[in-house]
């Protein structure tokens, strides 16, 4: 059973705003025409609500419409993103949207190709997944033999040139539209399928960057607009289980 914390969030502040509106234009007035001191539970309260409401709107403002931390729980996005990374994900990048309902009431932008995109499942809105964009709205992406064709162009390939990180798999400089970023194959040796998808109007085609294992628009379909959540710009922490944190990677930005 998943957790809304929109949607507490969303409820909390809305209550201790009622409460502080009460108090601001009825029950404070009431309580100074009778000489009296009030009920002590309800001033119990009227204090508390005082003291998170602010708190509680910040938060949820912030939350909401600027930015909102996520945890990588898998591989699926390596070398880019290690298991055990924390994301800051950017809300407004595409778009500001009312919490809880996700309904956008102002543009300020679409994806690019190359973003990594966090994004909620079409199949369980309730799970969120981290991706990155190959296909726009009219592209046919092909993936033949570990190779991204976009419109039947190939996107530029390299080996990268530090042999370290090739003990689990091969790792390459991928281009999309002139943003470098890195990938990994596992199964260099395989001839992959080769497949040929039209992105529809208002969806997006999403791959991981660990190409050999990832749940992505090959096998989850492309991804609607609707259900975009932002981007991902940087990491703030990473620590995998009772692990000491990777100190290096706090801070690095997500290409």
């Amino acid at each position: 059973m998943s957790i809304n914390l929109a949607l507490i969030l969303s409820v909390l502040t809305a209550v201790s705003g009622v409460v502080v509106a009460f108090n601001r234009f009825y029950y404070q007035k009431k309580i100074e025409a009778s000489g009296g001191s009030g009920n002590r539970a309800i001033n119990i309260l009227i204090e508390y609500s005082r003291s998170f409401f602010p708190v509680l709107l910040f938060v949820l403002i912030i939350r909401s419409f600027i930015f909102e931390p996520f945890r990588i729980p898998s591989g699926s996005m390596m070398p880019t993103l290690l298991q055990g990374d924390y994301i800051f994900v950017k809300k407004y990048s595409y778009g500001l949207r009312w919490p809880v309902i996700d309904k956008k009431f102002f543009a300020t932008g679409s994806p690019e190709r190359g973003d990594v995109v966090v994004f909620r499942l079409p199949s369980d809105p309730s799970i969120n997944y981290i991706k990155r964009v190959v296909g726009l709205p009219g592209d046919t992406v092909t993936y033949r033999d570990h190779q991204l064709f976009i419109n039947g162009q190939q996107m530029p390939l390299t080996k990268h040139p530090d042999t370290r990180l090739q003990e689990s798999g091969l790792i390459f400089i991928e281009v999309l539209d002139g943003r470098e970023h890195e990938i990994r194959i596992s199964r260099p040796g395989s001839r992959a399928t080769e497949r040929a998808y039209t992105v529809t109007e208002g969806h997006y085609f999403m791959m991981g960057d660990n190409r050999d294992n990832s749940q992505d628009s090959r096998y989850i379909g492309e991804i609607p607009e609707t259900h975009l959540v932002g981007e991902a710009v940087r990491i703030w922490m990473h620590m995998d289980g009772l692990e000491w944190p990777q100190w290096s990677r706090i801070g690095t930005k997500i290409q």
